[in-house]
């Protein structure tokens, strides 16, 4: 009898061990469901007496990016930091970011402060795994691996937007030749430019030229939005084009043969890159060609090598 009591003992303990997770689960997954349509129901920050700037860019960036309107507090503290210790990295940051075609209302230290969002959400994973396999010492290598995490996201990002911009050079010249035979033809800057970025719509060149295009309707100078661009960008290659661009609009020089000469010196310089890298690819070949003839010279020798071997020993 008293074991069976210590059975029905356990058991009820058991049962309200259970019961006691799934009301914690179940509290839990209410809280984060109505956490998650209140943040997606809150309205606009209002502007003040002032109109500011920043809170316009918080409101287009929540519109435009769910996870930073359900995690807004935790990037803003973690921008925050990034700000005090990554000072001098945000730059380069803010020209990926840019480069790789991302919202514009991104700052560098609140898209850094999503990157360790991410990675944070990652190394939930590290910790379970680390902490099992080693215990509480198992939380270094996690945290090492947090930090290796955010590391490759930032490559990532950098990736990105190297590829765009080799994306946007290749097609560039064929851009400029539609604009100088729209403007050959008579049309103006403007509505050459806006039909230049309609035929290539979806490219990021043309992306990149409608918001010259757009800032010049904004009330910009052609100098001021090729400017921005050129900022914007911060590629050698095309800093020299817009640079060419720029300095030919002070000198007077007609816009036409400017984008024409800009055009064959984009395509001079591809055919110079791809002779480049055609002229690297025998040094890059050589060790693979090496290693194939050792091994095909030991697919050839090696049968014969235990005969040739054993021959030597009796000998």
């Amino acid at each position: 009898m008293r074991h069976e009591a210590i059975l029905a003992v356990e058991a009820v303990g058991n049962f309200g061990l259970q019961a006691a997770a799934s009301a914690v689960v179940g509290v839990a997954v209410f809280v984060f469901s109505w956490w998650v349509l209140t943040v997606l129901r809150t309205e606009d920050i209002q502007q003040g007496a002032e109109w500011r700037y920043d809170i316009s860019r918080i409101n287009e960036l929540r519109r435009l990016s769910v996870p930073y309107r359900l995690l807004q507090p935790l990037i803003g503290l973690l921008a925050k930091l990034n700000r005090l210790i990554l000072r001098d990295a945000l730059p380069e940051i803010q020209r990926h970011v840019h480069a790789a075609g991302l919202p514009r209302f991104w700052l560098p230290e609140e898209y850094l402060g999503w990157l360790e969002v991410i990675s944070m959400a990652i190394s939930l994973v590290y910790v379970y795994f680390f902490v099992s396999w080693f215990g509480v010492a198992g939380l270094l290598p996690a945290a090492a691996a947090f930090l290796l995490t955010v590391f490759a996201l930032r490559m990532r990002l950098a990736s990105q937007a190297a590829l765009r911009l080799r994306i946007i050079k290749r097609r560039m010249p064929f851009l400029l030749d539609l604009l100088t035979l729209l403007m050959e033809a008579g049309s103006t800057f403007l509505n050459a430019l806006a039909q230049a970025v309609e035929e290539f719509r979806g490219h990021p060149v043309a992306e990149e030229f409608g918001r010259v295009l757009g800032d010049m309707q904004l009330g910009k100078t052609r100098h001021e939005a090729f400017t921005a661009m050129r900022d914007r960008l911060n590629d050698d290659e095309i800093t020299s084009i817009l640079g060419a661009i720029l300095q030919g609009e002070e000198l007077g020089t007609p816009l036409a043969q400017i984008f024409r000469t800009q055009a064959d010196v984009l395509r001079l310089k591809r055919t110079q890159r791809a002779e480049t890298v055609a002229g690297e690819a025998g040094v890059n070949m050589l060790l693979p060609a090496v290693l194939v003839m050792v091994a095909t010279v030991l697919v050839i020798l090696g049968p014969f090598l235990p005969n040739i071997l054993s021959f030597g020993l009796t000998m």
